[in-house]
């Protein structure tokens, strides 16, 4: 395992997250074994947010923390504010309500890493920095970050901060991979992958914010297990159709993606890889301070990820994957 810093945390952060949102009351005993080898194999990152499993993805991963007796050798990122039937929740109540209810469900004091899940360009952002660093103060957060938060908003925030003597926020949780998303999977959601998203990252990496990549695989895209084929109506696939689903499908899967698979998977050939681990290398090798959120099934798949981290790219190859490049 490879590990990163992220200011406003003590701790180092592994690059490879794990995403908990499979963990609820029904899953918790057959997820619990899976969390302690991937804690074993040195992930001590892990993933939640308040929406996730109806609450109880909160409640099992504090538990399991509890339990194992670990929380001081882990790092929580929880992400809150995610809008409800009520409508957006990025406001200092929403927030505040948010938070307090995630810890209450963890039944611990804290979380090192704290997210808004969604923003809302409406709201002012004086406020919410303002919240936020008094949750910092109170000790409830050691850092604080958007998901879903546009580069720009983040840099009128974090402008803010410095203006009035506050922290800023240190982390973005936007989606990022080597495919362009075609259209977002859920309303809301913001991608810095493609060429039309240049900007926002070579922002991140000049302001040494970190990068916490959400579907950092393409919802599967780059599981090894979709093709051209996977295209063809379910009817004419049968039970093939599991293998690509309507996120997927809508969101990844357009020939301009298609042949960036057939490159990872060439580069993958050639240099004794699974597509997974190159299409997780090229992030990697990103000048932003990247970490990369993975769902896995089975602790073989998180090993595996772990390979990515020493796949080396050359700068000729990267280039290749994204756009075609040829490589001299």
């Amino acid at each position: 395992m490879q590990y990163g810093s992220i200011a406003g945390l003590a701790k180092p952060v592994s690059r490879l997250i794990h995403g908990a949102i499979a963990l609820d009351n029904e899953t918790a005993e057959r997820e619990f074994p899976l969390l302690d080898k991937i804690f074993e194999y040195g992930c001590n990152t892990f993933d939640t947010a308040y929406i996730y499993g109806g609450g109880q993805t909160d409640v099992q991963l504090g538990r399991w923390i509890r339990e194992r007796g670990i929380r001081d050798k882990v790092v929580i990122l929880a992400k809150g504010a995610h809008p409800d039937a009520q409508g957006a929740k990025v406001t200092p109540e929403g927030v505040t309500s948010d938070l307090n209810e995630t810890l209450s469900r963890m039944q611990l004091d804290n979380v090192d890493l704290y997210v808004l899940h969604r923003d809302d360009p409406s709201v002012p952002v004086g406020p919410i920095v303002e919240i936020l660093n008094e949750h910092l103060k109170a000790g409830k957060i050691s850092a604080f970050g958007g998901s879903n938060w546009t580069h720009e908003r983040i840099r009128e925030a974090n402008e803010y901060a410095l203006a009035h003597g506050l922290v800023p926020f240190t982390a973005t949780n936007p989606n990022y991979s080597l495919a362009a998303q075609i259209v977002p999977p859920w309303e809301g959601c913001v991608t810095i992958s493609g060429p039309e998203n240049a900007e926002a990252r070579a922002w991140y990496a000049e302001q040494k914010i970190a990068v916490l990549a959400w579907s950092s695989l393409a919802s599967g895209f780059f599981s090894g297990r979709i093709s051209r084929s996977s295209l063809n109506p379910p009817s004419e696939l049968g039970g093939t159709q599991q293998f690509l689903n309507e996120t997927c499908r809508r969101s990844y899967c357009s020939e301009e993606n298609f042949e960036r698979l057939d490159r990872v998977k060439q580069l993958a050939h050639d240099n004794g890889a699974t597509i997974p681990q190159v299409a997780l290398a090229y992030i990697f090798h990103s000048p932003m301070n990247v970490f990369a959120l993975t769902a896995c099934a089975n602790a073989n798949e998180f090993l595996s990820n772990i390979d990515a981290l020493d796949l080396t790219l050359s700068q000729a190859e990267v280039a290749w994957l994204d756009n075609g490049t040829p490589i001299s």
